[in-house]
C-alpha cells in the first residue's frame, strides 16, 4: 500500500468518526443549535415501558429541552397531552414512585403554588442510559 493509499484510508476514517460523532450527540447538538426536538419525538427515542417511566422521561425532557428549572403536575399533564400519551390518572404516585427510587426529588421551591420536582443524577443517567441502573 502507498503512502497515498494510507493517506486515503486515514482521511476517510477521521470522516466517519466525525460522522458518527455527530450522530451519537444528536440530542445535545439539536439543543444547542437550539433546533426543537418535539416531546412525542424523545418519548419514542426512549421508549418508557411504564406510567413511572413515562413521568420521569417527560420530566427529563421539560427539564433539557423545555427550559424549565422545576416541573409540577400541570407541567407534567400538558406534557403528556402534547406527547400524545394517557395521562395517568393519579400522576402524583407516579412522581412519588419515581421519588422512592430515587430518580426526582423535590424543588428547592413551589412552582405556581404547587409542589415542583426536579431530576436527580440518578434519574438523568436512568433515562440517558436505556433504563439501565448501575452496579
Amino acid at each position: 500500500m502507498s503512502e497515498e493509499d494510507i493517506s486515503e484510508v486515514k482521511r476517510i476514517l477521521e470522516d466517519h468518526e466525525r460522522r458518527i460523532s455527530a450522530l451519537e450527540g444528536m440530542p445535545e447538538k439539536l439543543k444547542s443549535e437550539g433546533k426543537k426536538l418535539s416531546i412525542k419525538e424523545f418519548v419514542l427515542t426512549k421508549n418508557p415501558t411504564d406510567d413511572v417511566q413515562r413521568t420521569l422521561v417527560i420530566g427529563y425532557y421539560l427539564e433539557n429541552f423545555g427550559g424549565v428549572e422545576a416541573f409540577n403536575v400541570k407541567d407534567l399533564t400538558e406534557g403528556f397531552r402534547l406527547a400524545r400519551e394517557r395521562v395517568p390518572l393519579n400522576m402524583n404516585d407516579k412522581v412519588n414512585l419515581n421519588i422512592s427510587k430515587g430518580y426526582l426529588m423535590k424543588a428547592g421551591e413551589k412552582k405556581d403554588n404547587l409542589k415542583a420536582w426536579v431530576l436527580t443524577s440518578s434519574g438523568e443517567r436512568f433515562v440517558e442510559g436505556g433504563w439501565k441502573t448501575e452496579a
